[in-house]
């Protein structure tokens, strides 16, 4: 082997372009016997550090601490583990501004060298935020608007047993479910038609103060798939109308009427001949019963007037509401009634909740749906549709709904549960 023998297994290539002819030249690599002649041998030097007083960074003048304020925790032993000072503890243990702290609260305090407080605040409700200032007069306290920063969150979950426990394994709040719920009211019966293996994906606002997620705020774009039925809905604000969810062509979700009064129970008497429970002879039954604790809020099925609101015989605390046309409906046994006779009321509003009045072995919802005075099943009739985004305003529409639409997308394609 001679002395400019290469010292490493090294491989080039050079592509030349040259009037259309390519050239290509390369060097070889040394032989494995070159190689086992290399010596490898570690060198180690001592370096000498000169530490000067430059290079020592000086102490902070404050420290940022935050805590939670647990169950069971003393005002004290939380300033304590805030590293404040035992005479500021004591001060602000008599301060009025923190009796709103609630356990599970987080609170940040900045706090001196020497233990001394100089700010501390915590949220006392959701967009509201908690101060206390030192000042040379002592401390200061101010209730200030939290400053909100939202984000928008992707999230994809799968039914197993409900939709709540697909939400919850998803990472989705409980309220974004429920808005889940209310978009699709009119598309899906949530309490009969949901399958194990349906799934479902959102596009949803999460609020942050501080850092810390405080509340989900609107559903953006939604899409669920029950029984391999694809629906989805985009939010949108229509100058004519206001607030609503459409189908990506424009069509509205919202029905005219939604499917059921409340948001979330079980059918435990269903529409048509059934063994009354006092009389117990064989009836028609011309509504609905829902099963549901006492106190349940019963909402309007679709927009009308209250037509009658008061106690009526066997139906016990019953609300009666006119809608356009020749539709009725009614809501009986009702443990309270939030309504007057001639009040105009909004889909999804609170007109009563539910009870045991009237003839009732338990509490429960009884709920008529009537055309022309007519009592017909809810569910065995095609709910008419609301209006669909204005003509005038497609345009805007298309261009707000296609970046959402895409996100719906992609969530479809990915087999990501969680985008942020």
């Amino acid at each position: 082997m001679t002395p400019h023998a290469p010292l490493r297994r090294a491989a080039l290539v050079a592509v030349l372009v040259f009037s259309g002819a390519v050239v290509a030249f390369a060097t070889l690599a040394p032989s494995p016997e070159a190689e086992a002649t290399l010596l490898w041998r570690p060198v180690v030097e001592p370096v000498a550090l000169r530490a000067t007083d430059d290079a020592v960074l000086p102490a902070p003048a404050a420290y940022l601490r935050e805590e939670r304020f647990e169950r069971g925790d003393t005002l004290a032993a939380l300033l304590e583990r805030l590293g404040v000072a035992a005479e500021d503890s004591r001060q602000l243990a008599r301060a009025p501004a923190m009796r709103f702290l609630r356990p599970g609260g987080a609170v940040s305090a900045r706090v001196g060298a020497g233990g001394e407080l100089l700010e501390l605040s915590y949220q006392p409700a959701r967009e509201l935020q908690m101060v206390i200032e030192r000042t040379d007069a002592g401390f200061r306290a101010e209730q200030r608007p939290a400053s909100l920063r939202t984000e928008t969150l992707m999230r994809a979950g799968v039914v197993q047993s409900s939709l709540f426990a697909g939400a919850d394994a998803a990472g989705i709040p409980d309220t974004v479910a429920i808005q889940i719920a209310d978009i699709f009211a009119g598309e899906i019966d949530f309490h009969r038609d949901l399958r194990s293996g349906d799934r479902f994906s959102v596009v949803y606002e999460q609020h942050y103060v501080g850092g810390r997620a405080v509340h989900a705020g609107r559903v953006l774009a939604a899409e669920f798939v029950n029984q391999g039925r694809r629906s989805r809905a985009v939010h949108f604000t229509a100058a004519s109308r206001g607030d609503g969810y459409y189908a990506p062509d424009g069509s509205n979700l919202r029905k005219e009427f939604l499917r059921s009064p409340l948001e979330y129970t079980r059918i435990s008497s269903g529409f048509g001949m059934r063994r009354h429970p006092f009389l117990r002879s064989w009836r028609a039954h011309a509504g609905v019963d829902y099963a549901a604790p006492t106190g349940t809020r019963v909402r309007a099925a679709g927009d009308g007037v209250v037509a009658f609101a008061g106690r009526k015989g066997g139906y016990g605390n019953v609300v009666i509401l006119h809608h356009r046309g020749q539709y009725s409906t009614l809501y009986a046994h009702l443990s309270r009634v939030n309504v007057r006779r001639g009040t105009r009321v909004t889909q999804g509003d609170i007109v009563g909740h539910v009870g045991s009045t009237g003839w009732a072995t338990g509490p429960h919802l009884h709920y008529e749906f009537q055309i022309a005075g007519r009592s017909r099943n809810p569910y065995a009739i095609a709910m008419p549709a609301g209006e669909p985004v204005p003509a005038a305003e497609l345009p805007a529409f298309r261009l707000h709904a296609g970046p959402l639409a895409a996100r719906l997308e992609l969530l479809a394609a990915s087999p990501l549960a969680r985008l942020e």
